[in-house]
């Protein structure tokens, strides 16, 4: 998962030459040129590869530790992980939302991440959703999204699994973005970055644990599945800061004013 900026182009320049580029098919066979644009992988050869090597290395190490450690643990204690992971993102996703322009769910994430780091003991526990302030989320690649800016090709990263090349910038992004990366280096952080790292991907990989079997008995293509489930669920998360995130009409501004702002942006939304 330590995969800064600089290493990502190398990275794709020799999955293109060893495994090369997929072809297009002829513009006269319009079906499967249509069915190739929306794919939308034109690195299907080097994102094969990366998803085969990540799925014998899930087979044999992640999937064994996963299940152990459904073994001794219960939905609550992995609940409980995910939100004091949640927690430690915090930070770069109030940078985040307010580098896109989001002030309300900017002051959710501040809200949330006071609240939880104080009354929730680091992020144990989320009373902040008590008080009303719901989980949030967003990253480098929703931000940029929120900007216009393409998703580009379908991307399969060792290690880090689906994306796309404008969402592999979050993965830099939010190591710089992690409120340990400014501390003094010493063995005690170390030690809590790959013990953090680690207990995050067990503990993701436990919750999704299900989900993932189902896909790779009952489907055909896996990899396509995965692809098209990763893309969906990005399309939702962007969706739903659009939609979340509206502008407050002044109230100054008379009754039929604040109503017609308000529909205006319900609209653009959708």
């Amino acid at each position: 998962m330590g995969i800064v900026i600089k290493s990502v182009v190398p990275l794709l320049a020799v999955g293109c030459l060893l495994a090369g580029c997929a072809t297009a098919p002829p513009q006269t066979n319009k079906a499967a040129y249509q069915a190739y644009q929306e794919q939308n992988d034109p690195l299907k050869p080097f994102n094969k590869a990366s998803y085969h090597f990540d799925n014998v290395l899930d087979t044999y190490v992640l999937r064994p530790v996963a299940i152990g450690y459904i073994d001794v643990t219960t939905p609550g204690i992995r609940r409980h992980v995910g939100e004091f992971m949640s927690n430690t993102d915090a930070p770069a996703q109030l940078l985040e939302f307010m580098a896109a322009g989001k002030p309300r769910d900017a002051g959710t994430t501040l809200v949330r991440f006071l609240v939880n780091s104080t009354v929730g003991i680091g992020g144990l526990f989320d009373p902040a959703s008590a008080l009303g302030y719901h989980p949030v989320y967003t990253d480098v690649g929703l931000t940029l999204a929120g900007y216009g800016v393409p998703q580009g090709p379908y991307l399969y990263l060792p290690f880090a699994g689906p994306s796309t090349l404008r969402d592999a910038t979050g993965i830099p992004a939010a190591i710089v973005l992690n409120p340990t990366f400014p501390a003094p280096p010493s063995t005690g952080l170390t030690i809590f970055n790959y013990g953090s790292d680690a207990l995050s991907v067990v503990n993701t990989r436990a919750e999704l644990h299900g989900t993932i079997s189902n896909i790779k008995k009952t489907s055909l293509d896996p990899y396509a599945t995965f692809r098209s489930l990763y893309r969906q669920h990005r399309a939702a998360e962007l969706k739903d800061i659009n939609k979340r995130d509206v502008a407050t009409p002044p109230a100054w501004y008379s009754a039929a004013q604040r109503k017609a702002m308000m529909h205006d942006e319900y609209d653009s939304t959708n």
